[in-house]
């Protein structure tokens, strides 16, 4: 097993370098699933605008509306003093005004014209009072055209209708994210950072001087070799995934393990592992040096993750990236996450789509060996 053993020497020796990177997926982990916590809000509370109505008609239409906006703003009746309103808008005392004409029912009702109304410029709490008036108005004349009297038609306009919502849980997810999304969405970065760096450093360091001859010289056989250098890497591999799940585990508990979709998880990050590996077989051996290695890990690690939705989702993202994004296996691994995210219970044609997600990265894996040992053919025979 010497050369077994002589993978497992280099990953001692690279075993600050895996840490860092783990300690960094973990930071950047619990950081924005805590930011995505703080962004859910925990109810609704309508704004309050601080509103002051000129009354000049002081009849049951302007009570009405009065009573109206009383319900959702902080209202008070002003004098019609041009300078003293200035003074208030300027200083925030009162955000909007509203001008009730002498013959509010005439001119609003019957004629169908608008209320003046004065605001705070850039102000966009007034376009919700807009809103709120027309509505009132509205209503109004609704009940006017149904042979309402003035004062029936402002009474029953003031009291705000209410509906009933019934929300379906489509998906049985009931709306919510489960909140190891986020561990998971991040680690094709894990992944791909530590397998590249370290099989890098180990095919590299395997290249250096004479050592290739003296292998080729060995009384071990390539075919041996072959096979220790393969058991290296999937322990390599085993060991970083077995890491990331018993880490899952522990951090959300019977959350995650008791999820219906818990095996798609751990079977989507297993086929990203092997993508994962295939890639950084193949980048350690176009690399022939570590400044070389380091350009290339950050290049395609970071790359990946932006164009796929790791560091930004796929749905802040516009077609022509998506499209472009295709072409990588990270997208179906996000594209996989997001179903799993979406849909508690897979099943039909989302485990269809799941599956077919998990074969085309499959298919990526298979298509970077391929590249990769014709690479080390050319390179051999050159």
């Amino acid at each position: 097993m010497t050369v077994y053993k002589g993978y497992m020497k280099i990953v001692k020796q690279n075993k600050g370098l895996i840490l860092l990177y783990l300690v960094i997926f973990f930071s950047i982990t619990m950081m924005f699933q805590a930011a995505a916590d703080n962004d859910i809000p925990s109810n609704y509370q309508a704004e309050s605008v601080k509103i002051g109505i000129v009354n000049n008609d002081g009849g049951p239409l302007a009570q009405g509306l009065k009573n109206y906006l009383e319900q959702f703003h902080d209202v008070s009746v002003i004098e019609d003093d041009t300078a003293a309103m200035q003074e208030k808008l300027f200083y925030r005392d009162i955000e909007y005004i509203i001008r009730i004409p002498s013959d509010f029912f005439d001119t609003c009702i019957t004629n169908g014209e608008k209320l003046s109304v004065t605001k705070v410029p850039g102000s966009y709490t007034s376009f919700y009072v807009d809103q709120q008036i027309n509505s009132f108005l509205n209503n109004v004349r609704t009940y006017c055209a149904a042979g309402f009297s003035e004062e029936e038609a402002a009474q029953a306009a003031e009291k705000p209708s209410t509906v009933k919502v019934k929300l379906l849980d489509t998906t049985g997810t009931a709306g919510a994210t489960p909140s190891f999304t986020y561990y998971y969405r991040y680690v094709p970065y894990l992944f791909l950072a530590i397998l590249c760096y370290v099989m890098g450093n180990i095919l590299s360091a395997f290249r250096k001087g004479d050592l290739p001859k003296r292998m080729h010289a060995s009384a071990v056989s390539m075919h041996r070799q072959n096979a220790e250098s393969l058991l290296a890497a999937g322990t390599i591999a085993i060991v970083l995934w077995g890491i990331t799940i018993i880490a899952s585990m522990i951090i959300y508990n019977r959350t995650l393990m008791h999820h219906p979709s818990f095996i798609y998880y751990i079977l989507n990050s297993l086929v990203m592992l092997l993508v994962a590996l295939s890639i950084s077989y193949l980048v350690g051996i176009i690399t022939t040096n570590s400044n070389m290695l380091s350009g290339v890990v950050n290049v395609i690690s970071l790359g990946m993750c932006f164009l796929c939705g790791v560091f930004v989702p796929l749905e802040y993202m516009n077609s022509g990236v998506k499209t472009v994004a295709k072409f990588l296996p990270v997208y179906w691994y996000e594209t996989t996450n997001d179903m799993l995210v979406q849909f508690s219970h897979i099943t039909g044609d989302v485990r269809t789509d799941v599956l077919q997600a998990l074969g085309i990265q499959l298919v990526f894996a298979i298509a970077f060996v391929c590249i990769a040992m014709a690479v080390s053919k050319w390179k051999r025979s050159v």
